[in-house]
């Protein structure tokens, strides 16, 4: 009972204030300092709305990139209030202005003389920042809320809007900025996609087994009482026998995997199993719906 009270604190506790505003104040700062820090040095293109930002700061000046972020950032947050909803606004305003402040106070340069090094970090850092942020009920700001707008409405993942909205920012980079630049750039973008990919689903990868037993009952109670995950009894037939079997059903984490493989076929040294990922489960025990 106790474990259940603080399995419901806990997702409690994802869904209140204070963690969204950390994990949005960290992922800003992680957004900030591949920008500061690594790509302007080197006068790289990030994508996204930061990358345009700091398109429009070389080839145009005038305003801070920080500045430029904000400016740009306003008409996109219409789209935020009217498609997402208010919770999210306010989320995303707090990470844009975050992600604005810490570009304009950083004042360090990664001392990274390797244009290829230099991509790869910004890359990962950037890519982490964004993922940490999207972990939150906010985002910070530009491309997020699109990428946000397109996962709700058309189930794109958030990783696959963000490489092809930066393809936007490259068609600028061309006009203004020196080819090799614009390349390495582009280069950069596939590892954003794949950091923020990964940080957004390394901590929700789930496991689906099946396990076809001669001992059900068994291996059901072992994963009720010792493991602490449902499960789902299915009717089966086998194809070959035509004997009635039954296909037990459970979701469980990648900790739990190899646990579970041990209660198995301790219990049955001939069962059969079936293990496949499920990222995205929801329910109780694992991931509650998000709602922005």
């Amino acid at each position: 009972m106790e474990s259940i009270d603080f399995k419901a604190r806990f997702r409690t506790l994802t869904f209140g204030i204070p963690w969204n505003l950390m994990l949005l104040t960290f992922g800003s700062f992680l957004t900030a300092f591949a920008v500061k820090s690594v790509a302007m040095p080197h006068g790289l293109l990030t994508g996204g709305m930061s990358g345009i930002a700091l398109l429009c700061y070389y080839a145009f000046g005038g305003l801070s990139t920080g500045q430029w972020y904000l400016l740009l950032n306003l008409p996109v947050f219409v789209l935020g209030w009217v498609f997402v909803s208010k919770r999210f606004f306010f989320y995303s305003l707090y990470g844009m202005f975050a992600v604005a402040f810490f570009i304009d106070i950083i004042d360090y340069t990664l001392p990274v003389t390797d244009i290829w090094l230099a991509v790869f970090t910004c890359g990962g850092i950037l890519g982490a920042g964004v993922g940490v942020a999207l972990r939150s009920l906010g985002s910070t700001g530009g491309a997020d809320i699109l990428a946000v707008i397109c996962k709700e409405k058309f189930n794109m993942s958030m990783g696959s809007f963000e490489f092809w909205f930066n393809l936007i920012g490259f068609v600028g980079g061309f006009i203004f900025l020196e080819l090799h630049i614009v390349l390495y750039s582009l280069a950069m973008t596939f590892i954003i996609a794949l950091a923020i990919e990964y940080v957004i689903s390394m901590f929700s990868e789930r496991k689906m087994v099946l396990v076809i037993t001669k001992n059900p009952e068994k291996v059901r109670d072992a994963i009720l009482t010792k493991l602490d995950r449902g499960v789902t009894l299915l009717k089966g037939t086998g194809g070959w026998t035509g004997d009635p079997k039954e296909v037990i059903l459970t979701m469980v984490s990648s900790i739990q995997l190899k646990r579970l493989e041990e209660l198995v076929y301790g219990i049955d040294p001939e069962a059969f199993t079936i293990m496949g990922s499920g990222f995205h489960v929801l329910g109780q025990g694992f991931s509650s719906r998000k709602i922005y």
